[in-house]
């Protein structure tokens, strides 16, 4: 029974926190990377066997004395805890080797395992106060993760932000759940899917689900946690929140829209697009932006959920209109894309933890020349750069592709505003997906190829096989999903089917592997075909090249433009790649501007060149809320020194005050 083996799972990880608190204090914690891993597999293999099975279900004597806690695997539920486990088991595999060089264990092996409980727990709650419950439980694991390191006066602001943005979304989730169960307090789903909702109820729950669920994933403008908690956090915890947690949220808003909601209206496709949109385009502008590797990965990670977040559009756009093939096809993109998102981009955090671990630096410009140092890694993060800008034939092109082909099927929705919102969508992330593109061209050029631009990247060394290892596993899956996204097409079907009532043609039976999305006429892509021409143009290049050329070998050094300076600092620099983009994007998204200081004639002093950007998010939003709250506060604080006289006509005016309330009330 699947969902009995996988509450036993979240047992046994919950039972390895309390052994790795207990006994984690040492440096030697591989056992509790082993044994999580050993779980993780567990849980995966009982995942699989829920996504072909009728949906199972059990309720266990724990939470509210009247409705117990409620656990349930459908199909849906059991994509996710296919992710999840994933890259679970891929993390603990690379923290057998990364976690020797953690300096305080004891402060990461504890919450490792209750972070990947909480996340399994959200995906098997089917009651709202055990999903609130476990939800908790993994922000404050992740949260805990997050502050490992915390002598640092960065992590520490990044904790604080963290945590603040997740009991914001807490609360959220928590009024959504409130209307959802409306005042005969059903808080069991089952129950929440027999009642409807008014219009107005459900667009409020909608509006509240998708502010819930995306402060978790990184909607702009909810993403402002991101790009700080993942460099705080240890790198294969980084792969944890960004490749998994940030899936985990978005189940938490299909589970809600496609399922618990009812039938959708027409309009509510539209600010999932816009706002799906608008953070593929502002997530990847800004990961162009930034110098510090992991957080060009956390804002990376806010392009594709934007992307992600544009599929769910259009599919409530199509379902609600009556076009279930289309709606499923939306559905299985978004979907398709949470599983090749939770691969490539582990494995590039992965890659940023080995760098980080050979050379201590996270900062793009102070490495450079590691393909020689550490050549195994850079072969993996250069597949994984490719599968993340999409380039065919590795999965980030085939679930983007599906997107694109969703999107060309918008003239047959009936709503003008819909038929102008979705190709302009379309443009965006179509412009986001040349920009990612060139941010990973970029990160790749940067930090691994050219000349070592400090002693740190010069003296870098390969990192273990563990680590190897748990980037090779991802990235072959990337490549299988790529060669054969039929298969994977085929595997995320029954959860297409169990929120859209409607799935995909089934494409194994499709001659020559190819996939069709709907007619072979408008239509198809075969990417066994497209790495087979690559494989052989490539190698009859190199054939003619060594048959035709000239057979005399001559070694030089590489074309420099003319400029014989040997001097790492005259390479091109991450900055130098990213000024172009910045002049013609960065002036109106961020107000960019550049100030350059140049010493006097005859002066030593080097000229400095500062580049600013702003945060519109920040300056808008949260500051002017920061400064509100500061002043609440500090009149608010006055009221620790009234007199007993002023107190107790403080509480007599309350009373009244709340009976008057009462009494009014209709």
């Amino acid at each position: 029974m699947p969902v009995a083996a996988s509450s036993w799972c979240v047992a046994c990880l919950l039972g390895l926190a309390v052994l790795a608190a207990i006994g984690g204090r040492g440096r030697a914690g591989g056992w509790v990377y082993g044994a999580t891993l050993v779980v993780s597999v567990a849980a995966l293999v009982a995942a699989g066997m829920g996504l072909a099975r009728e949906p199972t279900t059990v309720t266990l004597p724990l939470g509210l004395p009247w409705i117990g806690a409620h656990l349930r695997i459908d199909a849906l539920a059991a994509f996710f805890l296919l992710v999840v486990n994933l890259g679970g088991a891929a993390a603990s595999l690379y923290g057998i080797g990364h976690g020797r060089h953690e300096p305080e264990p004891q402060r990461v092996l504890p919450f490792f395992p209750a972070f990947l409980a909480g996340m399994n727990l959200v995906l098997l709650a089917d009651d709202a106060f055990t999903f609130l419950l476990s939800w908790e439980l993994m922000s404050l694991a992740s949260w805990a993760l997050v502050m490992a390191h915390h002598r640092e006066a960065a992590n520490v602001r990044a904790g604080y932000v963290y945590i603040l943005m997740a009991s914001f979304g807490t609360l959220t989730l928590l009024l959504a759940f409130g209307l959802l169960a409306g005042a005969d307090g059903a808080y069991a789903f089952a129950a929440i899917r027999t009642h409807g909702l008014p219009p107005v109820s459900a667009a409020l729950v909608l509006g509240l689900a998708l502010i819930g669920t995306g402060s978790k994933a990184g909607l702009v403008p909810l993403h402002v946690w991101l790009p700080l908690a993942h460099p705080a956090a240890p790198s294969h915890v980084s792969a944890l929140m960004s490749g998994v947690m940030t899936k985990v949220a978005v189940y938490g808003f299909a589970r809600i829209a496609f399922d618990l909601l009812g039938p959708p209206a027409w309009w509510w496709g539209v600010p999932v697009l816009a706002v799906g949109g608008g953070t593929a385009a502002l997530g990847v502008l800004q990961a162009l932006m930034q110098n510090d590797l992991k957080r060009v990965l956390a804002y990376s990670t806010i392009e594709n959920i934007g992307l992600i977040f544009v599929g769910l559009g259009l599919a409530l756009a199509f379902k609600a209109n009556g076009l279930p093939a289309a709606a499923a096809l939306g559905m299985t993109a978004a979907l398709f894309h949470v599983f090749n998102h939770a691969l490539f981009k582990s494995a590039l955090f992965f890659g940023a933890g080995a760098v980080l671990t050979a050379t201590g630096e996270r900062r793009m410009e102070h490495l450079g020349g590691l393909i020689h140092r550490m050549p195994a890694t850079s072969v993996l993060v250069l597949v994984a750069c490719a599968a993340i800008s999409a380039l065919p034939p590795l999965n980030g092109f085939a679930s983007e592709w599906l997107a694109l082909q969703a999107i060309l099927l918008s003239p047959q929705l009936p709503q003008w505003g819909l038929k102008l919102l979705v190709p302009a969508t379309g443009a965006l992330l179509a412009l986001s997906t040349a920009l990612a593109a060139a941010c990973f061209v970029r990160v790749y050029g940067i930090v691994f190829l050219g000349r070592p631009r400090t002693v740190a990247a010069e003296r870098a060394v390969e990192v273990d096989r563990w680590s190897l290892g748990a980037m090779g596993l991802l990235l072959a899956l990337c490549l299988l999903a790529g060669l054969l996204p039929g298969l994977a097409i085929d595997g995320i079907a029954p959860a297409v089917q169990s929120v859209i009532g409607a799935r995909m043609p089934a494409q194994a039976s499709i001659d020559w592997l190819s996939i069709v999305p709907v007619a072979e006429s408008r239509s198809s892509y075969n990417g066994l075909l497209v790495f087979c021409f690559i494989a052989a143009s490539a190698s009859l290049g190199a054939l003619a090249i060594h048959r035709l050329a000239s057979r005399a070998v001559r070694r030089a050094p590489a074309w420099d433009c003319g400029f014989p300076d040997p001097s790492s600092a005259t390479q091109y620099t991450a900055d130098s790649f990213a000024q172009p983009v910045r002049r013609v994007f960065g002036t109106f998204v961020f107000r960019a501007s550049e100030h350059v200081a140049m010493p006097p004639p005859g002066s030593l002093a080097p000229a400095r060149f500062e580049v600013r950007l702003h945060d519109f998010a920040w300056e808008l939003i949260y500051t002017p809320i920061a400064r509100m709250v500061s002043r609440i506060a500090d009149r608010l604080n006055r009221l620790q020194f009234l007199t007993i006289r002023q107190y107790l006509s403080l509480v007599f005016a309350a009373l009244v005050l709340l009976l008057l309330g009462l009494a009014l009330w209709p």
